[in-house]
C-alpha cells in the first residue's frame, strides 16, 4: 500500500508539467479555420499569442507580444509583433514595434522601427529604423536608418544610414551615409559619404566621399574625393580629388595631385605628378607637371619635367629627358622625341 501511495504523489506531482508541456489555447476554430487566442499550432485566420513555442502554420493573421521561444512553424499573410514578432518562415507582411525575426527566411514586406532580421535570407520590401540583417542573401528593397548587412549578399536597393555591407556580393543601387563594401564584388551604382570598397572587383558607377577601392580590379566610372586604388587594375574613368594608383590603368584618369601605376593605356591629368614604375610602360598622353616613367613611353608626355627611361614617343616640356637617347638628344628643352617609333 505504501508504494501505491507514493507512485500516486509521483504521478499527481507530474500532472502538472506534462500539462504545461502542451499547448494552451482558446479554440474558436472549426477544423482550424476561425480565431484562436493562444498557442495553437494551425490556424487559419486569425491568431493572438504572447509568445510562440508551438507555432506550426498560421494563413492569415499572426499577433504576437513576443518573439518565440523557438522559432518553429510559417506564418502566411500577416505577422504582427506588439512590440515583436517572429517564426521560422514569414511570408507577407511582417509588421513589429520592437523587431522583426525569422529564423530561415523573410518575405514579402517587413516593417520594424528597431530592426529586421532573418537567418537565411530576405527578400522583398524591408524598412528598419535602427538596420536590417541576414546570414544569408537579402534581394529588394532595404531602408536601415543605421545599416543594411548580409552574410551572403546583398542585390537590389539599398539604403544604409551608416552603411551596407555583404560577405558575397553587393549588386544593384546601393546609398551609404558612410560606407559601403563587399567581400565578393561590388557592381551597379553605389554612393557613400566615405567609402567604398571590395575584396574583389568593382564594376559600374561608384561615388564616394573619401576614397574607392577593391582588391581586384575596378571598372567604369570612378569618383572620389581622396583617392582611387586596386591591386587588379583600373578601367574606364576614374576622377580623384588626391590620387589614383593601380598595377594596371585603362582609360582616362583626372586627379587633382597625382597618379601611379606599372602599365598606362589612355589619358591622364595629374598636376603634379605622374608616374610609372620600373620596367612598365605608358600608352598614350600624360598631362602633369612632372611625369616620371621608369619604363618605356609609348605616346606623349606634357609638363614641366619629362623622364622617360626609353622614350618612343613625343615629350613636351621645359625640360626633356630620355636616358636611352642618343647623346645629345638625352636631355632637351621644349620637345624631345624617341629614337623609335
Amino acid at each position: 500500500m505504501k508504494f501505491l501511495r507514493v507512485l500516486a504523489a509521483a504521478a499527481l506531482a507530474a500532472t502538472p508539467t506534462l500539462l504545461a508541456a502542451q499547448p494552451s489555447y482558446l479554440d474558436l476554430t472549426a477544423n482550424d479555420v476561425g480565431i484562436a487566442i493562444g498557442d495553437a499550432p494551425r490556424v487559419t485566420g486569425l491568431r493572438m499569442n504572447f509568445r510562440d513555442r508551438y507555432l506550426e502554420r498560421v494563413n492569415g493573421v499572426n499577433i504576437t507580444i513576443w518573439t518565440p521561444y523557438v522559432a518553429t512553424g510559417d506564418v502566411r499573410g500577416i505577422a504582427i509583433g506588439l512590440p515583436a514578432t517572429g517564426a521560422y518562415r514569414i511570408d507577407g507582411l511582417a509588421v513589429g514595434l520592437g523587431g522583426v525575426a525569422a529564423e530561415e527566411r523573410l518575405r514579402g514586406i517587413a516593417i520594424a522601427p528597431i530592426g529586421a532580421g532573418s537567418g537565411r535570407e530576405i527578400t522583398g520590401l524591408i524598412i528598419a529604423g535602427i538596420g536590417a540583417g541576414s546570414g544569408g542573401q537579402v534581394t529588394g528593397i532595404g531602408i536601415g536608418g543605421v545599416g543594411i548587412g548580409s552574410g551572403g549578399g546583398i542585390r537590389g536597393l539599398m539604403i544604409g544610414g551608416v552603411g551596407v555591407g555583404t560577405g558575397g556580393r553587393l549588386s544593384g543601387i546601393t546609398i551609404a551615409g558612410i560606407g559601403a563594401g563587399a567581400g565578393g564584388g561590388v557592381d551597379g551604382l553605389t554612393i557613400a559619404g566615405l567609402g567604398v570598397g571590395s575584396g574583389g572587383h568593382l564594376r559600374g558607377i561608384h561615388i564616394a566621399g573619401l576614397g574607392v577601392g577593391a582588391g581586384g580590379g575596378v571598372s567604369g566610372l570612378s569618383i572620389a574625393g581622396l583617392g582611387i586604388g586596386s591591386g587588379g587594375g583600373i578601367r574606364g574613368l576614374a576622377i580623384a580629388g588626391g590620387g589614383v594608383g593601380s598595377p594596371k590603368i585603362s582609360g582616362i584618369v583626372i586627379t587633382g595631385i597625382g597618379a601611379g601605376t606599372l602599365d598606362f593605356n589612355g589619358g591622364v591629368i595629374a598636376p603634379f605628378y605622374f608616374r610609372i614604375e620600373r620596367e612598365g610602360s605608358m600608352r598614350g598622353v600624360s598631362v602633369s607637371a612632372f611625369n616620371r616613367l621608369s619604363g618605356v613611353q609609348h605616346g606623349l608626355t606634357i609638363g614641366v619635367l619629362n623622364i622617360a627611361e626609353e622614350l618612343r614617343g613625343l615629350q613636351i616640356g621645359l625640360i626633356n629627358i630620355a636616358r636611352g637617347n642618343p647623346k645629345g638628344r638625352r636631355v632637351l628643352p621644349i620637345v624631345d622625341w624617341g629614337s623609335r617609333d
